[in-house]
């Protein structure tokens, strides 16, 4: 199957350097990641992102496996946008950018995760069976506690 897409865009009713800062802040992640992936930040002493940051975590991948993530900061631009890229971890490919944008309406979020889980056609049967399906299930997961946060208006 190769290279799989997610999308996820909210808008936001927040103070643009608040929303930022907690982003900006990697120790936040917890708070926006469902408790059944029993995540756990292992880096210390975390300073606030940086482009070459490297974060180690563990993270429940399936009901019964833990399994060691490690992400880096590829690139930030202040209050505007950074990415993650998965140096190890469970996918062969993990690339998440995150925008954010000023709007009338507020500031508008923006989530794009390019992955590929590899695996041939297996991981392709996988993605459509199983992990595209639990993304989606992360990522609602992370915009309802954004925005129960942050005064989400959508």
């Amino acid at each position: 199957m190769g290279v799989s897409y997610l999308r996820r865009t909210q808008t936001l009713v927040a103070d643009p350097a608040v929303l930022w800062d907690f982003f900006a802040d990697p120790r936040n992640l917890n708070a926006i990641t469902p408790p059944d992936l029993d995540f756990t930040i292992i880096t210390e002493d975390l300073p606030r992102m940086h482009a070459g940051q490297i974060i180690e975590y563990r993270v429940k991948f399936l009901p019964v496996i833990r399994t060691r993530w490690v992400t880096e900061i590829r690139h930030v631009r202040e209050g505007l946008y950074f990415v993650d890229e998965q140096r190890v971890g469970p996918y062969r490919l993990w690339y998440h950018e995150h925008h954010f944008t000023s709007t009338p309406r507020g500031i508008e979020m923006r989530d794009q995760v390019t992955y590929d889980i590899g695996y041939g056609p297996l991981g392709g049967v996988l993605d459509h069976l199983w992990i595209s399906r639990r993304l989606g299930q992360i990522f609602d997961y992370r915009r309802d506690a954004v925005a129960k946060r942050f005064n989400g208006v959508d």
